[in-house]
């Protein structure tokens, strides 16, 4: 994982060598660089007894290339272009063949590296035309006096080292938008994965309020309303709150844990159907009568397709406590062979507050189904009242038999 983030943060390494213009890597490259030259065409020079000797001029040339390199990622196009043609004035001088051309090959890879890829060819082309002119037919007017046009085999060598050169710079580029290509795709998946995360969270945090909070504001309706007449009742009202205040932040600490400590086991298990006695509780303290069916052999879902369907159906009487003038419910769970179906359904009427699929609630019931490859219908009853079916098909959560 360090490695990766560090990858990440400086880049391949040849990347990072090639941006390091101006800083010391940068200028230990063009140091090393001008070292070979001198010393390689000063060795090249005694071999080619033919051509010109090194003099001053030619020691400019050679030194000149490299200092041209220290800008070469300020001023990509301009430096390619401008050790090419110090290049070739030094050939077209008739000044020994040697690592004259590694300036050239470094300023084109930086050219390639900034994203200037036609002027890297096009610097090697002018090089390479130019060497054909001068072996071909400009030698008659140029140094050495008495030179003779330039064997094929020779331009053949050279024509195999712009070639090999022009390899390495498509080879760079196609690695260069790979990677490129690859961070953009990291950096995709990685803020696709939050956004997901801060969705779940967005769901839990949303059921567990929406369910508690309900709860709380009927019973302290009711303990107002008997807090005269009827203390007894009161007490009873607020011994509710307190009971589903207390898991309500009992929930909420355990959803915030996760953000504290990503990736860490969270503390307590996650709700699932075996809790649907304790939510059939909780909707009778908020005034509800329930009722629960259930058709079928029940099966052991997995963690994830157990939450959902409990949260589906919390939500679901969360919002028959908010939205419907009500005080029954019926929920009724089908195990079939293809999938699980949880039906809730209430005798209405409304009242007033929008109980269709415009809410947070029924969006996060219809984000959990969908994740699991389900689906969610909601919508009035014919004869009045509400309904919310959910299925949850095996495909996506597979139902495991209880041993």
């Amino acid at each position: 994982m360090v490695m990766e983030q560090q990858r990440e943060r400086h880049g391949p390494p040849w990347r990072r060598w090639a941006e390091g213009a101006g800083r010391g890597p940068g200028l230990r490259s063009v140091l090393l660089v001008a070292v070979l030259a001198q010393a390689g065409s000063a060795w090249a020079a005694q071999a080619q007894s033919g051509r010109m000797p090194l003099d001053v001029w030619a020691r400019i040339l050679l030194l000149l290339g490299p200092a041209l390199l220290v800008v070469r990622h300020r001023y990509p196009v301009a430096v390619v272009y401008g050790v090419s043609a110090v290049t070739l004035v030094y050939l077209g001088a008739g000044y020994p063949y040697g690592p004259v051309f590694i300036s050239l090959a470094v300023a084109c890879f930086a050219a390639v590296i900034s994203g200037h890829r036609g002027a890297a060819w096009g610097a090697v082309a002018l090089l390479w035309t130019g060497r054909l002119l001068i072996g071909h037919w400009l030698y008659r007017w140029l140094p050495p006096p008495g030179d003779g046009p330039a064997p094929w085999t020779q331009e053949l060598g050279v024509t195999a080292w712009v070639l090999a050169m022009l390899a390495v710079f498509e080879l760079v580029r196609v690695r260069r938008e790979q990677w490129s290509r690859e961070r953009s795709e990291r950096a995709a998946a990685a803020r696709r994965r939050a956004d997901e995360e801060r969705l779940r969270i967005a769901r839990e945090l949303h059921d567990v309020l929406a369910h508690s909070i309900s709860v709380i504001n009927v019973q302290a309706g009711v303990g107002l309303a008997l807090l005269d007449t009827d203390p007894e009742q009161a007490r009873t009202a607020l011994t509710t709150i307190k009971a589903a205040s207390k898991e309500a932040l009992g929930e909420v600490r355990q959803v915030l844990d996760t953000l504290r400590a990503p990736g860490a086991a969270p503390r307590a298990p996650a709700p699932g159907l075996d809790r649907l006695p304790e939510l059939l509780e909780q909707a009778e303290a908020a005034g509800l009568t329930v009722t629960a069916a259930t058709e079928g052999r029940p099966r052991t879902l997995p963690p994830g397709a157990d939450l959902a369907a409990f949260r589906i159906l919390q939500e679901a009487l969360t919002n028959v406590v908010r939205h419907s003038g009500s005080r029954t419910a019926r929920i009724r769970l089908a195990w079939r062979p293809d999938g699980l179906e949880l039906r809730v359904d209430d005798d209405g009427p409304a009242t007033g507050d929008p109980a269709g699929g415009s809410g947070n609630g029924l969006a996060g019931m219809r984000e959990r189904a969908a994740a699991l490859g389900g689906t969610i219908e909601a919508g009035p009853r014919p004869d009045g009242g509400f309904r919310v079916i959910a299925r949850l098909p095996p495909t996506a959560a597979p139902l495991q038999e209880e041993p």
